[in-house]
């Protein structure tokens, strides 16, 4: 199968059939994508073989799929998430990676390893993937919610740490390379460089520029997939993850009101290319040797599986998290990394561990990564099962910090869609009577104007269907439509009501009709500005006449 277009046509077709193998039988579909890997890859029938050789195509399409998913992360978190969650994250991130590292070594010296093998082992353990776990908590909708905030910190911390730990074995390993310190200031050098010039444009650039780009949107969204992948690509120039390049590329355009219209409209094409992520994965790992350690595999990924949830769930609750909250956290780490795999062959390639190595920490991934995916994905009913037992990692007095960090979204009283005249005016007028107000509108001038105002605002189309999953719903209670379009204001109504909004939803009637059908879609109120614009002209003019008549 020489030809690309048909070697990338017949993967996809060979996904399809696992992803429906994988949906009849209520199996998640990272696994059957994971599993259609094994089928096309070394393993199966060759068709991919990695990065090199005959898979290039599809390992950029991965490399570009793992790019989007991660600046859509970065997206996702605003700046004052990060103050609020920062603390924790770190503490959670630096201690889950000294617990495992620490605990893993011992557990490998004990399985008879030697230990410069052991100690690539334990530090291989503590790597969670940042890709598959951000996919589940996205497909669950839980990437807002505290855990999910709280888990994307600390991966983002394990990610830093992995960069960290990749260079220095490649320092060390490296027979011409200069000096550990060398190396290792070189590299902090470049990391203030790279992070000062992305804060530079996210204070004095991407604001402006966004704001004119913003009146065509195919302009905006174009510029947003290009300055993410510019900076991945620039953050693998500087011999860093271009995961981090992406993140931060992400998290610099956190602050603008135009995240919501360029994440909604990305979310398809993640989807798509993160599929030839985890076809890469599958295709790439070394079933040949997995089968040695099997024994030692299975002590291993017991501990991933049950230890890293449990020291998560005691830092967080020594940090006054409740125990839910630290038990759903706690579960995005239940197994390994895509760059545990690399760091493996990374010792590979220098001689510090055989094959055999490899192949034990490939059967722990497979394992880990498997059996945690069933783990988050029915984390509710698992924790109903065992919450009870779990109440002894929670601390009594009443959770301050858990306080602090659900208050971090604000209540709103009302999310106006629809900044023209009419919903700029209910908007500036609810603002007067004290309410918190965000205003929704796809029109920047729109925006700036109400923002001059005081008001909090956010670049959205009422016609795109992603909308209402990316406002901020549950601390709203009224959402007021004054979209003149019949037609995207029923979608509207049909989009707050499928992803369960409970309060109030108001609708704008711009034509006869449209009350009734707005009713009929589930609205609580329908205001009809011109019918009760004429009776307040006809209660004036009437009055007026009765008044001259009476003279």
């Amino acid at each position: 199968m020489d030809h690309p277009f048909i070697r990338v046509a017949a993967v996809l077709a060979a996904a399809a059939v696992m992803g429906v193998v994988a949906v009849a039988a209520r199996q998640p579909l990272i696994v059957g994508f994971i599993a259609t890997g094994i089928l096309v890859g070394p393993a199966g029938f060759g068709w991919v073989t990695g990065a090199e050789g005959g898979g290039m195509e599809l390992g950029l399409l991965a490399d570009l799929g793992i790019a989007v998913l991660l600046f859509l992360v970065g997206l996702k978190l605003d700046p004052k998430l990060v103050r609020s969650t920062g603390p924790v994250a770190l503490a959670t991130g630096l201690g889950q990676v000294l617990f495992t590292s620490v605990v893993g070594f011992g557990i490998a010296l004990a399985l008879g390893l030697e230990w410069l093998p052991a100690l690539y082992v334990a530090v291989a353990l503590t790597f969670s993937s940042t890709i598959i776990i951000v996919k589940l908590l996205s497909d669950k909708r839980e990437l807002d919610d505290l855990h999910g905030r709280i888990a994307v910190g600390f991966l983002i911390v394990q990610d830093i740490v992995v960069v960290i730990a990749l260079i220095t074995i490649a320092s060390i390993g490296a027979a011409d390379s200069d000096n550990l310190s060398t190396a290792l200031g070189t590299t902090l050098l470049k990391v203030a460089g790279f992070v000062g010039s992305v804060w530079l444009a996210m204070r004095f650039v991407l604001p402006r520029f966004l704001g004119w780009l913003s009146h065509n949107r195919e302009l905006l969204l174009l510029f947003a997939l290009s300055w993410a992948i510019a900076l991945a690509g620039a953050a693998q120039a500087l011999e860093f993850s271009a995961e981090v390049g992406s993140f931060l590329a992400g998290f610099a355009l956190a602050s603008t009101p135009y995240r919501e219209a360029i994440a909604s409209r990305l979310i398809a094409l993640r989807d798509f290319l993160l599929l030839f992520f985890f076809i890469q994965l599958g295709a790439e790992l070394e079933l040949e040797a997995t089968g040695a350690l099997f024994g030692e595999a299975l002590v291993l990924s017991v501990f991933v599986l049950i230890g890293n949830p449990l020291i998560v769930l005691a830092i967080m609750g020594a940090m006054g998290y409740r125990a839910r909250t630290a038990f759903l956290a706690g579960l995005t780490v239940a197994q390994i990394s895509e760059f545990s795999l690399i760091l493996v062959a990374l010792g590979l390639s220098f001689g510090h561990v055989d094959r055999s190595i490899l192949g034990l920490v490939t059967t722990v991934g497979l394992i880990t990564i498997g059996l945690s995916t069933y783990m988050i994905l029915y984390s509710g009913p698992i924790h109903d099962r065992i919450g009870p037992w779990l109440k002894v990692f929670e601390r009594k007095k009443l959770v301050r910090a858990e306080l602090e960090h659900d208050a971090s979204g604000e209540v709103l009283d009302a999310i106006v869609i629809g900044l023209g005249r009419h919903g700029r005016y209910v908007a500036e007028s609810l603002l007067e009577r004290g309410r918190r107000v965000l205003g929704v509108d796809i029109d920047p001038d729109a925006l700036e104007a109400s923002r001059r105002a005081g008001m909090a605002v956010l670049f959205g189309d009422a016609s795109e269907p992603e909308l209402c999953a990316a406002l901020p719903l549950e601390h709203a209670r009224w959402v007021i439509s004054t979209v003149p379009r019949a037609d995207a204001a029923l979608a509207l109504v049909h989009g707050l009501r499928a992803v369960g909004y409970r309060g109030q939803v108001v609708m704008t009637a711009h034509a006869p009709g449209d009350e009734a059908r707005f009713k009929a879609a589930g609205a609580d109120v329908v205001l009809t500005p011109y019918a009760l614009a004429a009776d307040h002209l006809l209660d004036q003019v009437c009055g007026r006449d009765g008044a001259q008549d009476s003279g």
